[in-house]
């Protein structure tokens, strides 16, 4: 009986199992075996499945191996069984997938084999291997046969995974006719949707297909992969263009912090000028014609907000973030943020109340305490009394102090890293702790106080114009002064070497004149002497008894090195510069002021919206959530203004012109376009 097994076994790889026209000769193989074929002997055509896990590779596995379909055939006829006994080993079945041959298939599930069987350690079924393959034919066979299009193999992926990976377009449209889910997820959190956007993509029927059946088109990975971050990152214009038209979000993170629009900006920045021609598109023609009195213009601001759950002004912080800072100049987006300011701008105006009442209240205290100079015992204690008015003053002022320090924590919590990046918040808690150090209502004060109480009051109104300087109509008058102060400190640092060569130098030459008597006061007095304050004479001439000059010659020329080197070219090269900076403020003033206001919208938004504040009251974050939301309801996702009514004042005139030109432009290039349509078409009629 092994010998028939044997023989059978060869038979099934022959030319005659593959149904080849072939002709026995004498004292061949197929001699030896023609009696085989023609008598009745009895064989055991399931020979090799009974011999445990090792050994479980029956002729009809070895048949379908070669593609023998008539060898199969006879096998199956003669009662050779499908499947195999032993659970996760590999079935004729999974044979006949993997080898794309659909008549086997066809035959093997004709005679009972079984759909669900899964294969080894990589728990793969027929239909697995057929959608890896890619062959549509044979996954209708099994499918038809009721293979379960929700198995998963060890990677957790569904045929639907495997059918995208392969880009077999008519295996995937198979599959979800069979409701195979589009959605389903691997181990490592990636749906088909993911799986179809690979190197070897082509074309986008794959995407097309599962996002039409309903694939979550911003489903992110277990790293926080989007499908959009992934047809980006492969350069794939044509798919990130597609996502985006399904509800892409550019604004979608992964865990390392990058964003979508960033991998655009870098990989396809091709997708950025069609990124623009949906802006303007969302501004269209509603009603009338667009020359007409009631022409009415619909604003669509829904493309600026593509996930409503990470806030309604992330879109332009990333163009900020990614150099794109001029697309906010687009009449929808700066339509936006106005209306946006307008929301909000309520809870900024009480900070700078708030932040207003504390500098008064400092200043009245430090300036009711400090100048009386109450330290040690110099003066009668009579006279050391603090007013009323300033010891009340002072505990107002504690009190607010504690709610700053309240502030600080809250914006610590809320975000370490954007709050330690900010130089502002660094001034302010230099503040709470300088009030914490002065505010002593006893009146007995310390020499040290009144360092820390004029530290403090300089710091205080510095900050108080900082906040101010956010007001996008002040900002940019604030934003020219810091500037000048930032290059200014960058020029100091770059030519420190020659101010030092110069202090250092004069505290040696001038040792008697008492401006440079030890050398912090020589650096601090060369530093001076850059504003133009020489004291030629009083320094050479005009010394008193033991302040003479010692060394004439080379305090001289020093001197003149000094003028020409500091005085004359770094001064004016400073000069320059500061000039140089304004007038490029002055020329980006419109862009530079959407800039501050996309920023100050978004903080305000990011610390009404906090998880930390969910301790309060319901009712009260709802009323603060609706107050600050432009997008609150389906109605107020956009605007509907009329261009040519004089009463229009929802919006400054200079937005509603440019909306109307934007939209008068793009009606005038679409009748130009139709125009050399129909002159071709009459061109090539009459030829």
């Amino acid at each position: 009986m092994g010998e028939t097994a044997g023989l059978l076994q060869v038979l099934a790889g022959t030319p005659w199992a593959r149904g080849e026209p072939t002709q026995p000769r004498e004292g061949s193989f197929d001699e030896a075996v023609l009696p085989l074929r023609r008598s009745a002997v009895q064989v055991d055509v399931n020979a090799g499945l009974s011999g445990g896990a090792a050994c479980t590779r029956a002729p009809l596995h070895y048949a379908v191996q070669s593609d023998a379909t008539d060898c199969a055939q006879l096998l199956l006829q003669a009662g050779a069984i499908p499947n195999t006994p032993q659970v996760f080993t590999e079935t004729p079945l999974h044979v006949a997938a993997a080898l794309g041959s659909a008549s086997c298939v066809g035959l093997l599930l004709e005679h009972g084999a079984d759909v669900r069987v899964q294969f080894g350690a990589m728990r793969a079924t027929a239909l697995h291997l057929a959608a890896e393959d890619g062959n549509a034919e044979c996954a209708r066979l099994l499918l038809e046969a009721g293979a379960d299009t929700t198995a998963i193999n060890w990677r957790r992926q569904t045929p639907l995974h495997l059918a995208a990976h392969a880009q077999s377009a008519a295996t995937i449209q198979l599959l979800l006719a069979r409701r195979a889910d589009p959605n389903s997820q691997d181990d490592d959190g990636r749906t088909p949707l993911h799986c179809a956007i690979v190197k070897l993509s082509r074309s986008c029927d794959c995407v097309r297909l599962l996002l039409q059946a309903g694939a979550a088109v911003n489903q992110a990975d277990s790293f926080g992969y989007t499908p959009l971050h992934m047809a980006a990152l492969n350069e794939f214009s044509n798919y990130v263009l597609l996502l985006l038209a399904h509800g892409g979000d550019v604004t979608a993170r992964t865990k390392g912090n990058v964003s979508v629009l960033s991998f655009i900006v870098r990989r396809t920045p091709d997708v950025l000028p069609k990124f623009v021609q949906r802006l303007d598109q969302a501004v269209r023609l509603h009603d009338h014609e667009i020359g007409d009195v009631d022409c009415e213009l619909k604003m669509d601001f829904r493309i600026l907000v593509p996930n409503a759950d990470r806030g309604e002004s992330v879109l332009f912080l990333d163009l900020i973030d990614v150099g794109q800072r001029s697309i906010l100049q687009h009449p929808l987006c700066e339509t936006f943020l106005f209306l946006k300011w307008r929301r909000i701008r309520k809870f900024f105006l009480l900070s700078l109340l708030f932040h207003a009442a504390f500098v008064v209240l400092y200043s009245v205290y430090v300036i009711g305490v400090y100048p009386r100079n109450c330290d040690g015992e110099q003066l009668p204690r009579y006279m050391c009394q603090i007013p009323m008015a300033t010891t009340v003053s002072g505990y107002v002022l504690l009190a607010m102090n504690g709610l700053l320090v309240t502030k600080e924590a809250f914006q610590l919590a809320h975000g370490f890293r954007a709050y330690v990046r900010h130089w502002e918040n660094w001034l302010q808690l230099l503040i709470v702790v300088s009030v914490f150090l002065c505010d002593i209502p006893s009146g007995r004060v310390s020499s040290w106080q009144h360092h820390m109480a004029a530290l403090g009051i300089f710091l205080t109104w510095l900050e108080l114009m900082m906040i101010v300087g956010r007001f996008p109509t002040f900002g940019l008058y604030v934003q020219m002064f810091t500037t000048v102060a930032v290059n200014f400190s960058k020029f100091l640092l770059a030519y420190c070497c020659l101010l030092f060569a110069f202090g250092l130098s004069f505290a040696v030459l001038f040792a008697n004149y008492p401006p440079f008597a030890n050398v912090p006061l020589s650096l601090l007095k060369t530093v001076v002497m850059m504003s133009g304050e020489l004291e030629f004479e009083d320094m050479f001439y005009n010394g008193q008894p033991g302040e003479e000059i010692q060394f004439p010659y080379t305090a001289h020329f020093l001197f003149l090195m000094f003028v020409v080197l500091v005085t004359v070219i770094l001064t004016n090269l400073l000069v320059g510069l500061a000039v140089s900076d304004i007038q490029g403020l002055q020329k980006s003033a419109g862009l530079d002021r959407l800039v501050r206001q996309a920023e100050l919208v978004a903080h305000l938004e990011s610390m009404l919206f906090s998880r930390l504040l969910r301790w309060l009251p319901a009712k009260l974050l709802a009323v603060c959530h609706r107050s600050a939301l432009l997008l609150s309801s389906p109605r107020s996702c956009a605007i509907f203004i009329r261009p040519n009514d004089p009463r229009e004042h929802r919006i400054p005139r200079y937005l509603v012109r440019r909306a109307y030109r934007l939209v008068a432009e793009r009606r005038d290039r679409g009748t130009i376009a139709d125009r050399r349509f129909f002159s071709c078409k009459k061109s090539a009629s009459k030829t």
